[in-house]
């Protein structure tokens, strides 16, 4: 068996992508659920470098109803790209705690520092709004847009100057959430997009397949994981649930796949709020999660064909 990365913790208590207050917890709230524990039953050494610091909204600066508090979230992203490149340059696997899903701009572009990075998006939006087409102006509802080069020039440099990931290096799973003008953002950019009638026809197993078998010839894996792409009857702890989610089983063998195809270089768990929560359940399931992409097995036994 190959030696396992030593992995990294951040955390990013970041509330100012979105508008409901609590996200800001998440961080806490998965620590609190025994991540690293967890993760050191599986042989990981672990370390947790703390939290990035985040302004709260109401001191938060910048932006407008198109981009709320544009600079602000530049300015986070900025601090969290550059703790992603350190982490990865010393040979770590980051595991990085949101916080709302607009970290990913900085965690995203971050690790892509050093080199061509797959992503799989696995989420119950597309977050690939710009400020012209969305309807709310939160850049939660942008990362990925961002990071393929879409969108507010402040998001969008950075980590260094043009796009971070190239679109056909993502791939988004579990959709069920789209905003009209989105839609057509998708269809242009050519990002591979797998939504929960995917997943209902063919099966989450042969859909997570097929997403790996696409990213396959990439040399690193970034997986960003929003809690709610789950059912909320399982992780009722998130700001923008949708009925019609993966079911608890889905979730665990879509990160058992992942693992057994090789598993992630970099990992976002995002969107987890404790005050919308019910007794951290949903970030339980996320250390649950983490878990099983990262190596836990039912029986650790070969595999035998059945």
């Amino acid at each position: 068996m190959p030696e396992r990365p030593p992995v990294a913790i951040l955390g990013v208590p970041m509330d100012l992508g979105q508008d409901r207050r609590g996200v800001d917890m998440g961080p806490s709230a998965i620590r609190y659920a025994r991540l690293q524990p967890a993760l050191e039953e599986l042989g990981y050494r672990v370390s947790d470098l703390g939290n990035v610091e985040v302004p709260i909204p109401e001191a938060a600066s910048g932006g407008d109803g198109k981009a709320w508090r544009l600079r602000a979230v530049r300015e986070v992203c900025s601090a969290v790209s550059r703790r992603a490149r350190e982490a990865v340059a010393r040979g770590a696997l980051p595991v990085f705690l949101g916080g709302d899903h607009s970290i990913s701009i900085g965690t995203v572009s971050g690790v892509c520092a050093a080199g061509r990075t797959g992503v799989l998006w696995v989420d119950a939006h597309a977050d690939f709004n710009t400020p012209e087409s969305s309807p709310s102006g939160n850049i939660h509802g942008m990362p990925l847009a961002a990071l393929t080069g879409r969108g507010h020039p402040d998001l969008v440099g950075v980590g260094g100057e043009g796009a971070s990931v190239r679109p056909e290096d993502a791939v988004l799973v579990g959709l069920r959430s789209v905003d009209r003008e989105e839609r057509d953002l998708l269809r242009e950019a050519g990002v591979r997009v797998y939504t929960m009638k995917d997943i209902d026809a063919y099966g989450v197993a042969a859909v997570v397949r097929r997403a790996l078998e696409h990213l396959s010839g990439l040399p690193r894996l970034h997986l960003s994981l929003d809690l709610d792409v789950v059912d909320p009857e399982v992780a009722p702890g998130v700001g923008t649930p949708v009925r019609g989610g993966l079911t608890y089983r889905e979730a665990h063998l879509l990160m058992e796949l992942v693992n057994e195809a090789g598993g992630v270089s970099s990992l976002d768990v995002v969107e987890v709020n404790p005050i919308l929560d019910s007794r951290n359940r949903t970030a339980e399931l996320a250390v649950e999660l983490v878990a099983s992409l990262m190596g836990r097995q039912i029986l650790e036994l070969p595999r035998r064909p059945l």
